[in-house]
């Protein structure tokens, strides 16, 4: 992250310093155009380039970041593990106190990961537009998937 941040400054201090040599230019050729005045234009105009591709980059550093805050949220949430800032209502557990605010059971990073699996495979296959042919399903009449063990108990 200090990578991005530093080449972000960079970039940006490199854009203002060309954007002051472009008004430097135009002031002492008085206004006139020069080839001093366009040599700092595409100066100023690489600088430019340079600086919105920093900012795209730091741009996507966030957003995957974002994600895999969502995602580690995704399965502390589906495993019970999460916390409130604020404290625990009544003095329960924080899985306790996600569990009753949720009023499902948590499950595990791992079961979380293959249901996941699943749904992308299942989304891949639809936008395929093949569908899922009959008899490839594996789930029961129960409401749970054989796949997984854990359904199994339930």
């Amino acid at each position: 992250m200090d990578n991005i941040v530093d080449s972000l400054n960079k970039a940006y201090e490199k854009f203002v310093l060309a954007s002051a040599g472009v008004l430097e230019s135009k002031e002492s050729a008085g206004g006139q155009k020069a080839s001093l005045t366009d040599a700092a234009l595409e100066n100023f105009k690489e600088k430019w380039e340079l600086f919105r591709v920093a900012c795209d980059q730091a741009e996507e550093f966030v957003e995957s970041v974002k994600q895999r805050i969502g995602s580690e949220c995704l399965v502390d949430e589906a495993t019970g593990l999460t916390t409130t800032a604020s404290g625990n209502s009544g003095g329960q557990a924080p899985a306790a106190a996600a569990g009753a605010a949720t009023s499902l059971p948590p499950i595990s990073a791992v079961r979380l990961e293959q249901m996941s699996r699943a749904v992308r495979w299942l989304v891949l296959e639809l936008q395929r537009g093949s569908g899922v042919a009959p008899g490839s399903v594996h789930s029961s009449s129960t409401g749970f998937d054989a796949r997984f063990s854990e359904d199994s108990t339930q």
